[in-house]
């Protein structure tokens, strides 16, 4: 078999499982997102006018946002095949100076940012999801409208529960399930058109701007809840990765773009004709008899939105962590075969709680609507801003086309940013506190690291050389086996190795100084993995180089230097490494007291690098090492 016909066989499959991951969140938008425009916290009017001009926002909504902006233009600007907000800021130069230029520090600042919406995004997502499907049986059973929350809860408590098991056996469902989801959307959308045809006149964008020229400010609100309708969005661009950019692009125009038009044009045509005996639109299009069955596959269709949302929390954090902009956390890959398949027991904790708080106080979807909001229109600002400046970086004519065609994206945005800002008071605070509090976080370790890494270079230490020599004329005793110091710095003695010399007086037959380097692209070749130099005296300078989607095996990576002279034989390698201590000052140097603090209490508490690196623990010396912030 050739390979383009193994291309072709794996097409197909592909771009299943990339529905099934890519498109379950803004494929259960129409939920809620035409319910929150007519019946949601700030409602316009039912009439034929404001129906067709809000149908039309929607249509040219999602062409514009998701499809111009995502399926078309940002999804050619990847990392070596991965996407997403981190993978965006990994594409812009630092600078060549050891202290990087301002504007890298404003698109750190605001990567962090953006994955700090994410964040309260991953929260607000299982929640709405779940929640606008379970309600379904307020219009199923009435009788039944009070076990809504608790049936929420129990749905939400077993979707994190089965998390530490991995996708692999039950994600090949999938993309199945979210096809029959997608087809379900358009059979019940074509049912309500054939009785009501004049609806599709509102593809013209004249509705829409006749819209909000008549309504003015309260259109300008009504934004908001049109803007629901592409949620979702910022996923398909992080999971290019995955999926490749055919599969995501094929099953856009082939499946999700139809599905969701015809739906929503759908509870259009059940409006202009029903008007105000409808409640909720999207259950009201389906037969009374097929009320159950929808109920089922709504809810099994949000399960896996919310699952493919906590999964991409999972990789958000991840990258963070190998980018140094997160303390280190326990990582469980829950996947032989996919290493991308990963558990993070401390994000999982944080998101149930975070959700199921969210689901008590809110109480519905309408409600959460506003909040949910202001969290992705936010990161999509954020977006476009990064986007703006790696285009920036391109030479020749075409950038300034690209910043011309961004900048449109960026007046779409920001207006949409605009209209969910209006909402702070009726729930689009929760984002901006989640996010506030994860963005603190993020900088205090940020700007911490920075920080101990200044306090670090101020102390003194000889020249390599002039170790070398001093080490060669007085020598100390040598014992067998390997000894393996962590550095950071390349051009001089590593101080966990000046602190071993001082108190133990001894030094091992063969030593290796590691350097672990986290490269800004998402994997190295084996080939470019490890690169060693030789000193003198049985001393190596080894460099390991990682992407920041690999995880780093320091054993592993040290047998890759045995052709370079290295002989590490695992059981009579010691590892040393320097149990650091940041200690607070109130110095006004620096960052605030408080924060320095903080940035204490998670240096203490981030994962120790001996599991961060699988380290055997048995192999591991520690050596206390204090410094003074």
């Amino acid at each position: 078999m050739n390979s383009a016909s193994k291309d072709h066989s794996r097409f197909l499959p592909t771009s299943l499982a990339a529905l099934g991951v890519v498109y379950g969140d803004i494929g259960t938008s129409p939920l809620y997102a035409l319910r929150a425009c007519f019946f949601g916290s700030d409602p316009i009017e039912l009439g034929h006018a404001n129906v067709m001009g809000v149908l039309s926002l929607v249509t040219w909504t999602l062409i514009f946002v998701v499809t111009l902006k995502y399926v078309v233009c940002l999804i050619r600007i990847d990392n070596h095949g991965e996407g997403g907000i981190l993978a965006l800021l990994s594409l812009i130069s630092p600078g060549e100076n050891n202290k990087p230029p301002r504007r890298y520090r404003l698109a750190v600042f605001l990567g962090m940012a953006g994955a700090a919406l994410l964040y309260g995004d991953g929260m607000i997502t299982p929640a709405i999801s779940v929640l606008s499907a379970v309600e379904g049986l307020e219009t199923a059973m009435p009788a039944l409208s009070s076990m809504v929350i608790p049936a929420t809860l129990v749905i939400l408590v077993g979707l994190f529960a089965v998390q530490s098991h991995g996708t692999g056996k039950i994600g090949i469902f999938f993309g199945p399930i979210i096809l029959l989801w997608f087809s379900v959307l358009a059979i019940l959308g074509i049912n309500a058109i054939v009785r009501n045809p004049e609806v599709l006149a509102a593809l013209s964008p004249h509705y829409g701007l006749l819209f909000l020229l008549h309504n003015s400010g309260h259109g300008f609100i009504i934004l908001g809840a049109v803007f629901l309708t592409v949620t979702g969005a910022e996923a398909l661009y992080a999971d290019i990765g995955h999926f490749g950019r055919l599969p995501v692009r094929a099953t856009w125009f082939g499946i999700a773009l139809p599905g969701l038009l015809l739906n929503y044009f759908g509870q259009g045509a059940l409006l202009l004709q029903s008007g105000r005996t409808i409640t909720h639109p999207f259950f009201q299009l389906a037969p009374e008899w097929s009320l159950l069955p929808l109920i089922l596959i709504s809810t099994a269709a949000t399960v896996i939105a919310s699952q493919a949302m906590i999964t991409g929390v999972f990789s958000l954090t991840y990258q963070a962590i190998q980018l140094g902009l997160c303390p280190r956390l326990m990582i469980r890959q829950t996947s032989a075969e996919k290493i991308g398949q990963i558990y993070v027991p401390a994000m999982n904790s944080l998101l149930l709680v975070g959700t199921l708080l969210i689901v008590l106080e809110f109480g519905s979807s309408e409600r959460l609507a506003a909040a949910y909001g202001l969290a992705v229109s936010g990161a999509m600002v954020i977006t476009t801003v990064l986007f703006f400046q790696v285009v920036s970086q391109e030479p020749g004519a075409r950038r300034w086309l690209l910043r011309l065609l961004i900048a449109g994206f960026f007046a779409i945005d920001l207006t949409f940013f605009g209209s969910n800002l209006l909402k702070i008071a009726d729930g689009g605070w929760l984002p901006l506190l989640i996010g506030g509090v994860i963005l603190l976080l993020l900088t205090t370790w940020y700007q911490g690291r920075e920080l101990l890494s200044e306090r670090q270079q101020m102390e003194k230490r000889p020249a390599i050389p002039d170790f070398l020599a001093h080490l060669d004329s007085n020598s100390p005793a040598r014992v067998k086996g390997t000894a393996v110091f962590f550095t950071a710095y390349l051009d001089r003695v590593p101080l966990i190795l000046l602190h071993h010399l001082e108190h133990n007086q001894v030094l091992h037959h063969q030593v290796v100084w590691l350097t672990v380097v986290t490269a800004r692209q998402p994997r190295v070749r084996l080939a470019d993995r490890v690169n060693v130099r030789k000193l003198s005296l049985g001393i190596f300078q080894v460099i390991i180089n990682y992407g920041y989607m690999e995880t780093p095996n320091i054993p592993q990576a040290l047998a890759m230097c045995a052709s370079s002279g290295i002989q590490a034989d695992p059981e009579h390698t010691s590892y040393y490494i320097g149990r650091q201590t940041a200690i607070a000052s109130d110095n006004r140097v620096g960052m605030w007291y408080w924060r320095e603090e903080l940035f204490s209490f998670l240096y203490r508490n981030a994962l120790p690098a001996t599991a961060f690196y699988q380290i055997p623990p048995d192999k591991v010396v520690e050596l206390g090492i204090q410094t003074v912030l």
